[in-house]
């Protein structure tokens, strides 16, 4: 209860930013906004004639930098570029995610600690188009972008877009841009590259968990806090679909290994806990195909699908994670269970490996459990904080590395 109400308390902790010129920073950007760089960085001769247009163009992109290095809600540590990322890590980068294994190669230590957020971090998701770019989201109202591996501030920025603790955090499929959801009653879309909040989707309810469609960015689930899932469709920011049963606060969803289900895990109490803490939708027709997936009186704070196999896995709060059959009937795999660590009632995930055979997860105990997916025994245990194991991430290219948090505020890298 203690770290419940460290996690909730209002003290204000957050060191002092170093504010960035906008030219410390530079994207990738169109050709439209390379060109009005360029005439940004132009120096006038004196006397010479300037136009009307020439000028309008530089007092308006003055004003923009101007606004972006003031902004509260969006604050430069360092640099998002791979500039100051080791050479021989860089090319591990850009090999691996061509297929190639060269992990002997890399002299640098891929182990690493992150400091920055003041208090517990919720989630992390790795970036799979920029895979040196790590994004963590915390009950201190931040998301923080972190430059892994970079020789200079691995803290890139801080987005402090959201007024309350930001509960989830993803990357899009499409490049720099970020979605964030929190007890603001919003998911937030970001562009990173221009530090700018591009779209927020308001709902009635505290946002707990987001999920991007896997074949198609421009649609996101949401669930929170009064039990209502939606599909929108960022396009028109706009609702798409609408999933309601009468549930508790939405946990977690997940698509299957198909696209065409999803599941969402909420939290339920009384006598109809064993219908609806693990129910398995239709995406295109809003209906539920079976809602009596797990008839245990515990409920389950992630669900994650196998990368391959028609199986998904549920963190339980019995201090297991189960496995179900995603296919119908979606039964429960009774023989079947990875028990070593400890949830106590904490929001920890797990996460299969890329190849499928390695089931991590976090633990209330602060270890980080690897679990053998198939034998289900636990192959590795690590000792990563003094408070608990929130989230694990793997590595979007290379196969054995992960990232995870705590809810001490801490995020780290393993190899």
């Amino acid at each position: 209860m203690d770290l419940l109400c460290a996690a909730y308390s209002n003290d204000d902790e957050e060191e002092e930013p170093k504010r960035m010129k906008l030219s410390d920073h530079t994207p990738t950007t169109s050709s439209k906004s390379s060109t009005l760089s360029s005439l940004h960085t132009q120096t006038l001769v004196p006397g010479s004639y300037v136009s009307k247009r020439q000028r309008a163009s530089m007092a308006s992109i003055s004003a923009a930098s101007l606004t972006l290095s003031s902004s509260p809600s969006f604050t430069l540590y360092g640099s998002i570029l791979e500039a100051d990322i080791p050479h021989n890590i860089l090319a591990l980068l850009r090999s691996e995610a061509k297929g190639h294994k060269s992990l002997n190669s890399v002299s640098e230590k891929l182990s690493v600690s992150l400091s920055g957020h003041t208090r517990a971090v919720n989630a992390i998701h790795w970036s799979s188009t920029h895979a040196h770019l790590l994004a963590s989201a915390g009950m201190d109202n931040m998301v923080c972008i972190w430059n892994v591996w970079s020789r200079d501030k691995k803290k890139a920025c801080v987005l402090n877009f959201h007024n309350a603790a930001v509960k989830d955090v993803k990357w899009s499929q499409q490049g720099n841009f970020l979605l964030s959801c929190g007890y603001d009653c919003t998911s937030r879309l970001i562009d990173v590259e221009k530090g700018m909040e591009t779209q927020v989707f308001r709902e009635d309810q505290m946002v707990g968990v987001i999920k991007f469609h896997p074949d198609n960015s421009n649609l996101f689930l949401s669930g929170g806090s009064k039990g209502h899932i939606k599909l929108w469709d960022i396009r028109t920011g706009k609702v798409v679909h609408n999933y309601n049963r009468n549930l508790g606060s939405i946990l977690d969803v997940e698509f299957t290994t198909n696209r065409k289900q999803f599941i969402s895990s909420s939290d339920v109490s009384g006598s109809n806990i064993s219908e609806n803490s693990i129910i398995v939708w239709d995406v295109s027709r809003q209906v539920p195909l079976s809602n009596q997936v797990y008839v245990e009186a515990y409920t389950c704070p992630c669900v994650r699908s196998h990368p391959f196999d028609p199986v998904f896995v549920a963190q339980s709060n019995g201090n297991y994670v189960a496995m179900f059959s995603s296919t119908p009937p979606y039964r429960l795999n009774k023989y079947k269970r990875y028990e070593s660590h400890g949830v106590s009632g904490f929001h920890i995930k797990c996460n299969f490996s890329l190849d499928g055979k390695k089931l991590a997860s976090g633990s209330s105990d602060g270890s980080i459990y690897i679990y053998d997916y198939q034998s289900s025994k636990v192959i590795k245990k690590i000792k990563a904080f003094g408070q608990a194991c929130m989230d694990i991430s793997f590595h979007p290219v290379m196969p054995n590395v992960f990232a995870s948090c705590s809810w001490d505020g801490s995020v780290s890298v393993f190899e």
